[in-house]
């Protein structure tokens, strides 16, 4: 599809980043994720088996037969979105795209030839125009940074983990390529926020849309800086115990938590790289084939390097006292997970674990030991959950 066929140009200016490649707007962790997942013992043998074994023909029929199909006669607006979202991208063939009856609200991309795009019902009631602009253009940055495969492949490997149980790894192999598949999807998820944002070009639209996911359609009840300012609690609050919580919460999710999702999206709108890609400076897809496999290892480490370094999560703290060989470990996690402070930490648990009361200075040291917790939702697949724009 030539750039004459895009009939439907943005419904108001936007720039558009001609033979933009994805590496443009992608995440370190998202590339770093791959990377890991594609090394992982075992990946290479289930991904060439259920290349073969996925009925993909089976699956689009489905959607044929069962949704209804956006075009220039179904869901215009719809239609009109994503012609946009692939003319500011430069998608040069636009991927169909789906409607679907579900009352959640969803979006994914998958397709092992060619990318499909799927919405429910469910989303396209409760986003307005430039919020659903901007996951129409996540669900495009998810096809042009070819995510649609292994999305693919983690569906299948979710929904129909029975069907797969043949495959000569056992079901401990299985789950750790489903686990490295997660941790990659959601890493994907960034990714994709960024695309959505280039293509909508409101940020405002954007944290909208995912408040809106979060919350419901109460739009005047919520605030977008209060609902960043959650994430900001998040990441800092609690002690070590809350930091293994986080991670056992977010393990079964196919996604980023939602204001996490917010506010690393804000964090990239203010960066010298998204301002360099809106004034026409950006990677180009000619180039992708000289891009430096070092370089792209270089630039991951160096964003986990940071994340350690800037975090306020107690855990990341930590590991980066660890790493800056800040001495007396042993001491600095009992400190962490008793919650007290200095030396009157080991005399004020001794005290409890024989049944005394802690001293006071420990107990004044004590920092969140009795927030409550709330569990994450319940496992569930790439089509499932209430994080829309998938």
């Amino acid at each position: 599809m030539t750039d004459a066929s895009h009939e439907s140009v943005p419904s108001r200016h936007r720039k558009r980043f001609p033979d933009i490649s994805s590496r443009a707007y992608e995440h370190p962790a998202d590339r770093s994720a791959l990377v890991a997942l594609r090394r992982l013992s075992g990946f290479d043998t289930v991904f060439k088996a259920l290349s073969g074994l996925l009925p993909e023909r089976s699956l689009r029929l489905l959607f044929l037969s069962d949704s209804v199909r956006v075009s220039d006669a179904q869901f215009t607006h719809l239609n009109d979105m994503l012609r946009d979202a692939c003319y500011i991208l430069d998608l040069k063939k636009v991927p169909p795209m789906y409607v679907n009856q579900d009352p959640q609200p969803n979006a994914m991309c998958i397709g092992l030839d060619e990318p499909i795009i799927v919405v429910t019902t469910g989303l396209v009631e409760l986003l307005a125009e430039e919020e659903m602009r901007a996951v129409v253009g996540h669900e495009v940055g998810h096809a042009l940074s070819g995510h649609s495969v292994y999305r693919t492949i983690l569906l299948f490997l979710t929904n129909l983990a029975l069907k797969v149980a043949w495959i000569p790894l056992g079901n401990v192999a299985i789950m750790a390529i489903v686990t490295a598949l997660r941790e990659w999807f959601r890493k994907s998820e960034l990714s994709a926020d960024r695309a959505g944002l280039l293509v909508g070009q409101d940020l405002r639209a954007s944290m909208r849309g995912l408040m809106k996911i979060a919350g419901g359609n109460h739009l005047h009840e919520m605030n977008v800086d209060a609902f960043l300012a959650q994430a900001d609690e998040y990441e800092k609050g609690g002690d070590l115990r809350d930091s293994v919580l986080k991670i056992l919460n977010v393990l079964p999710r196919t996604h980023p938590f939602t204001t996490v999702r917010a506010a690393e999206l804000k964090k990239w709108s203010e960066t010298r790289d998204y301002q360099r890609i809106m004034d026409g400076h950006y990677p180009r897809r000619d180039e992708d084939k000289d891009a430096s496999v070092t370089d792209s290892f270089r630039e991951s480490a160096s964003h986990y390097a940071d994340t350690v370094r800037t975090s306020k999560d107690p855990l990341m703290k930590l590991v980066g006292d660890i790493a800056g060989g800040a001495g007396d470990l042993g001491g600095k996690l009992r400190d962490k997970f008793t919650g007290a402070a200095g030396g009157n930490a080991g005399r004020g648990g001794g005290d409890a674990g024989k049944g005394g009361a802690p001293s006071s200075d420990a107990t004044d040291a004590a920092d969140g030991s009795e927030g409550t917790w709330r569990r994450a939702d319940p496992e569930e697949g790439p089509e499932e959950g209430p994080e829309a724009g998938s």
